[in-house]
């Protein structure tokens, strides 16, 4: 099993654009109420996947709601395993290997694709898409199953902005989680990553 590093924060560098800031919202509160040893336990329990890019900087591959959580909680320091080391692959050799491995998704909340220059330097830069939370909510309420497959939230995500009204309140909230549990389960949503029948 690879070793657990201790960085500051700011030495991890996000691989993609969004978070969804309604999931980094409950996982902030969760964090914050911690005491030192058990917020220590919890974030050795989930260390952040990094891989090592060059001048030695760290690019988070996963855990980007934990990261920007932990920025949000005021939290300077997160575990990471480091995954991989493309330290050698100088410019843009290094984002190309990322590409074709799938650890980059450089969407914006409006689920297009924009280069690698879009991705904001530290987790605090992330911007909030809505549907990434809903994706989250969704998935949490059993809609969908939890998958390894690459950027699965990313894929719920377009799907329900393109099926799912922009809530405005709580109440529009949660009428949108209930709306789209329905339409994970339906035919529409086959070939997503975690699809789960319908159950009778």
């Amino acid at each position: 099993m690879p070793a657990l590093i201790r960085l500051e924060l700011q030495q991890i560098h996000p691989t993609q654009v969004t978070a969804g800031m309604l999931e980094v919202e409950e996982k902030r509160k969760h964090f914050a109420a911690l005491s030192a040893d058990d917020l220590k336990r919890a974030l050795k329990a989930a260390p952040i996947p990094v891989v090592v890019g060059r001048d030695d900087a760290h690019y988070a591959i996963d855990h980007h709601h934990l990261a920007r959580a932990l920025s949000d909680a005021e939290i300077e320091q997160a575990y990471v395993e480091v995954v991989a080391d493309l330290s050698k692959l100088k410019g843009d050799a290094f984002w190309i290997e990322m590409a074709a491995r799938q650890w980059v998704h450089p969407y914006d909340e409006h689920g297009v694709l924009h280069g690698v220059a879009a991705i904001p330097k530290q987790v605090s830069g992330l911007i909030d898409d809505p549907y990434r939370s809903l994706a989250a909510f969704v998935r949490n309420a059993g809609g969908y199953t939890k998958t390894a497959a690459p950027f699965a939230e990313f894929q719920w995500a377009d799907f329900f902005r393109t099926r799912v009204r922009l809530w405005t309140t709580p109440s529009q909230f949660n009428a949108a989680v209930q709306q789209a549990i329905h339409l994970a389960a339906s035919p529409d949503a086959l070939i997503l990553p975690g699809f789960t029948r319908a159950r009778a």
